[in-house]
C-alpha cells in the first residue's frame, strides 16, 4: 500500500469502531474529547473541596484521583471486561468524567461531614447503580422521561444556587459579592458565551476550558490567585486508596441513591445517543447494561481513591454525534492523557488554585442547561392531562416542599430522610406518582395520532 493510500485508510478508520489509525491522526481526535470535558471534569471536585474546607493538598489529591479514574473508566467503556454473562463496559466510544448532578447533594454532605461523608454516600450509592445495570431490563419501566426530566430540573435549580455563590466569590468569602469578584465572573461568563455562540471546531467544544483560562488570567491581575500549593506540590505522585476514610450517614446515603438513579438514566440516554447518531439504532441490552455497570464501578473506585462519582459525559456524546468519529483507539488517546495527568500533582495544584469567581462565571450557564435539558425531556414526553398531573405532583412536593427543613420538621423520621433533599424527594415522588397514575394507553394513542 502506498503512503497516500495508507493516509486514506487511516482517515477511514476513524469512522469505524475498531482499528488503529496512526498516532498523528488519532491523538488530536482524542485530545478534542479531553478539551471538551476537562473543565467540567474538574469543577465538581473543586466545588466540593471548597465546601468541605479541604486543604490545598487534599484538593490536589481529589483532582489527581478524579483525572486518573476518569481515564481508567473510559478505558473500561471502550474495552469491556466480560465476567460470566455480564459485560462491564459498553464497548462504545463513551468518555467518563465527574458528574455535576452530585454537586448539590455532595455539597450538603460536605458541609456537615466533610469529604469522608461524601465518599461514604457515593460508595454505597454506587452499589445501587450496579444493581440497576444488572437488572436493567426489569427496572427501566420505573424510570420514565417524566421522572428523569423533573429530577434534572431539581438538580438544575440546586446547582444554580451553587453557581450564584461561586459567581459572587464563594460561600463565606470575606469579599463575597465584591466588584472584583463580579467583574471576574461576568467577564468569564461573557467569554464562554461568545465562544459557544461564535466559535468553531475545538474552540467551540472546549469553550469552558478557554473561558476558565481567560478568567484565570484576569484573576491573576486582580491578585486573586495563590500559587502556594503549586510550589509545595510534587511533580510526580501515585494516587493511593483511602486517603480519606469514608463515613456513612443514612440521610446522605438515601440522597445519593436518588441521584444515582438519575445518573444511571443519564448514562443510558447517552449510550443510546451515541448508537442512534452513529449506527442508526438504539443501544442493545448488553451495551446499556455494560455502560451502567462500568459507571457504577467507576463511581465506587472514585470513592475509594477520594474523588467524586463518574458518569458518561454528554458533551463528549455530542462530539461523537457531530463528527461521527467513533474509533475506540482515537478515544483511548484522550483516556491515556487523563491517566497520565492523574500522576502529576503539580498540575492538579494549578487547577485547585482556580478562584471561585472564575468557576462561577464559567459554569453557571452549564447549570442552567441541566435545568433546560429537564424541560426538554418533559416536552418530549408530552403534556397530556395525566402527565401534567404527575409533573405537578412531583414538582410541588419534590421541589416545593423538599429541602425545607422547617417546613418538614413535623414529618416522621423516615419521611424526613426523603424530603430533606429536594433532588431525592423529586426522584422518589416522581416514581411514586408514575405508579399511582399509570398512563392511559387510549389517551397516549390519541396524542400520538394527533401529533
Amino acid at each position: 500500500m502506498s503512503k497516500d493510500n495508507k493516509v486514506v485508510a487511516d482517515k477511514d478508520l476513524v469512522y469505524q469502531l475498531e482499528g488503529r489509525p496512526k498516532f498523528s491522526i488519532a491523538f488530536p481526535l482524542g485530545m478534542q474529547h479531553v478539551l471538551a470535558m476537562f473543565a467540567g471534569n474538574l469543577a465538581p471536585m473543586l466545588i466540593i473541596a471548597a465546601v468541605a474546607k479541604a486543604t490545598p493538598a487534599q484538593t490536589v489529591v481529589m483532582v489527581q484521583a478524579g483525572m486518573l479514574i476518569s481515564g481508567l473508566t473510559t478505558f473500561l467503556q471502550l474495552y469491556p471486561i466480560k465476567i460470566g454473562k455480564f459485560q462491564l463496559g459498553s464497548g462504545l466510544p463513551i468518555v467518563m468524567g465527574t458528574s455535576f448532578a452530585f454537586v448539590p447533594t455532595a455539597s450538603a454532605a460536605a458541609a456537615v461531614g466533610g469529604v469522608p461523608a461524601v465518599l461514604g454516600g457515593a460508595l454505597v450509592g454506587s452499589v445501587v447503580e450496579g444493581l440497576i445495570g444488572i437488572f436493567y431490563k426489569y427496572l427501566k419501566r420505573f424510570f420514565t422521561p417524566l421522572v428523569i426530566g423533573c429530577t434534572l430540573i431539581a438538580i438544575g435549580i440546586n446547582l444554580l444556587a451553587v453557581g450564584r455563590d461561586y459567581f459572587a466569590g464563594g460561600t463565606g468569602a470575606s469579599d463575597y459579592g465584591s466588584w472584583q469578584n463580579l467583574t471576574i465572573a461576568f467577564a468569564t461568563f461573557i467569554c464562554v458565551a461568545v465562544l459557544q455562540r461564535f466559535g468553531k471546531g475545538v474552540i467551540k467544544t472546549a469553550a469552558l476550558l478557554f473561558g476558565l483560562v481567560f478568567g484565570y488570567v484576569l484573576a491573576l491581575f486582580f491578585g486573586k490567585v495563590s500559587f502556594a500549593s503549586v510550589g509545595s506540590a510534587s511533580w510526580v505522585n501515585v494516587p493511593l486508596p483511602f486517603h480519606f476514610i469514608p463515613t456513612f450517614d443514612t440521610k446522605t446515603i438515601i440522597s445519593f441513591i436518588a441521584i444515582y438513579i438519575t445518573i444511571a438514566m443519564e448514562t443510558i440516554g447517552n449510550t443510546s445517543g451515541i448508537t442512534i447518531a452513529t449506527f442508526n439504532r438504539t443501544a442493545n441490552e448488553k451495551e446499556t447494561s455494560g455502560s451502567v455497570l462500568a459507571d457504577s464501578i467507576g463511581c465506587a473506585v472514585a470513592s475509594i481513591f477520594g474523588s467524586m462519582p463518574q458518569t458518561a459525559f454528554g458533551q463528549n456524546v455530542g462530539i461523537v454525534s457531530m463528527t461521527k468519529v467513533i474509533n475506540k483507539w482515537c478515544i483511548s488517546m484522550g483516556a491515556a492523557v487523563l491517566v497520565i495527568c492523574g500522576f502529576l500533582p503539580k498540575l492538579g495544584a494549578v487547577f485547585a488554585s482556580i478562584p471561585s469567581a472564575v468557576l462561577g462565571g464559567a459554569l453557571i450557564s452549564v447549570f442552567a442547561m441541566i435545568l433546560i435539558n429537564g424541560v426538554k425531556m418533559l416536552a418530549q414526553a408530552g403534556f397530556s392531562e395525566r402527565n401534567v398531573l404527575v409533573i405537578g405532583i412531583t414538582i410541588a412536593l419534590g421541589i416545593g416542599l423538599g429541602g425545607n427543613a422547617e417546613a418538614i420538621s413535623g414529618l416522621p423520621t423516615w419521611l424526613k430522610f426523603v424530603f430533606e433533599d429536594s433532588i431525592a424527594a423529586t426522584t422518589f415522588i416522581g416514581i411514586l406518582a408514575n405508579l399511582l397514575f399509570p398512563e392511559d394507553k387510549k389517551e397516549a394513542a390519541t396524542e400520538t395520532a394527533e401529533a
